[in-house]
C-alpha cells in the first residue's frame, strides 16, 4: 500500500515461520485493498467493475468501521469523501489494522516482546530489553534528523499525522480544504488500526482535535503547531520520557521514528 513495514522482535523468540506468516497477512491485506493495484478489489470498485455486496468480509468491515468513524468525528474522517476523485479510500485505517492483524500471527506463536512498524506508525508489546519499554521518538515535522519528544510504550500504539511526507493527501471531507491548523498530531492509544485513524480525523479538526482525542477513553494526542510549539493531553503526559533532550539524532526518518 505504498508503505514499508519492519518488525522488531526479542525475546523469547516466536515459534519458526512466525514473521513470514506475519509477512504474508500483509501481503494479502495489501492484495485486496492497496488503491497502488488495479486488481486489488477496492481499484476494482473504484473503476465500477464490482459494487460493495461483491467485496469481501474484510474489506466490507472495514469500510463499515470508516463509516462508523465519519459519524462518530463529525466527518473529519471520511473515507468515501476526502478525495477529490471520489475514490472510496480507508488506508487512514486501514494500514494501522493491517499491522494489528499481522500481529495476531507473533501472539499466537509465542511472541511476547515485538514492535511493529508500518510506515512509522507503531505497534509495540512488551518490552525491547528487560525493564525498558519500547522507546518511539516524535520526528520534528519540518526536520527529519531531529526528534521533539520521546514516549515510552509496553503495550500499545503511536501514529502521526501530517502533511510534510506526502504533501496535501488530508482534507477535510466538508470543505475540501488541506487542513493547515496543525503541522503534526501524534496520537497515543491501544490499537494502532483507531490511532492511525483518529491522528487523521484530529489533524484535520486543528487544535480543536486534542479535545476529541481526549473524550476517547485511554487515547491521547500530542501536537506541533506551525509556528513550532508542542501541546499534548494526560495520556501522553504519562508516557513522555522527560530526560530525552528536546533534539535527538534519529537512527530512521519516518512518522513516529526513531526507535528503540
Amino acid at each position: 500500500m505504498g508503505t514499508a513495514v519492519s518488525i522488531h522482535v526479542r525475546a523469547p523468540l516466536p515459534a519458526a515461520g512466525a514473521i513470514e506468516a506475519a509477512c504474508a497477512v500483509l501481503h494479502d491485506i495489501d492484495r485486496r485493498f492497496s488503491l497502488y493495484r488495479p486488481d486489488s478489489e477496492l481499484g476494482r470498485l473504484a473503476r465500477g467493475e464490482i459494487d460493495e455486496t461483491a467485496l469481501s468480509p474484510d474489506v466490507r468491515w472495514v469500510l463499515a468501521a470508516c463509516d462508523d468513524l465519519a459519524r462518530t468525528s463529525g466527518g473529519a474522517f471520511d473515507a468515501r469523501r476526502h478525495r477529490a476523485d471520489g475514490v472510496v479510500d480507508p488506508s487512514g485505517f486501514v494500514k494501522g489494522w493491517a499491522v494489528e492483524e499481522a500481529s495476531r500471527c507473533l501472539d499466537d506463536a509465542g511472541a511476547r516482546n515485538y514492535l511493529i512498524s508500518g510506515g512509522g506508525d507503531i505497534l509495540a508489546r512488551g518490552e525491547s530489553a528487560p525493564g525498558r519499554p519500547w522507546r518511539v521518538g516524535i520526528r520534528h515535522p519540518a526536520d527529519p534528523t531531529t526528534v521533539i519528544a520521546v514516549l515510552a510504550v509496553s503495550d500499545g500504539a503511536v501514529a502521526t499525522s501530517g502533511l510534510y511526507e506526502r504533501g496535501d493527501h488530508i482534507r477535510d471531507p466538508g470543505s475540501a480544504a488541506v487542513p493547515r491548523g496543525l503541522a503534526s498530531l501524534t496520537v497515543v492509544g491501544p490499537s494502532l488500526a483507531w490511532a492511525d485513524a483518529y491522528a487523521t480525523a484530529a489533524f484535520a479538526m486543528g487544535l480543536d482535535g486534542l479535545a476529541w482525542i481526549h473524550g476517547h477513553p485511554g487515547h491521547g494526542a500530542f501536537a506541533v503547531t506551525p509556528d513550532d510549539r508542542a501541546t499534548w493531553t494526560p495520556v501522553v503526559e504519562e508516557c513522555l520520557v522527560r530526560e530525552t533532550p528536546r533534539q535527538v539524532p534519529l537512527s530512521a526518518s519516518s512518522h513516529a521514528a526513531g526507535v528503540s
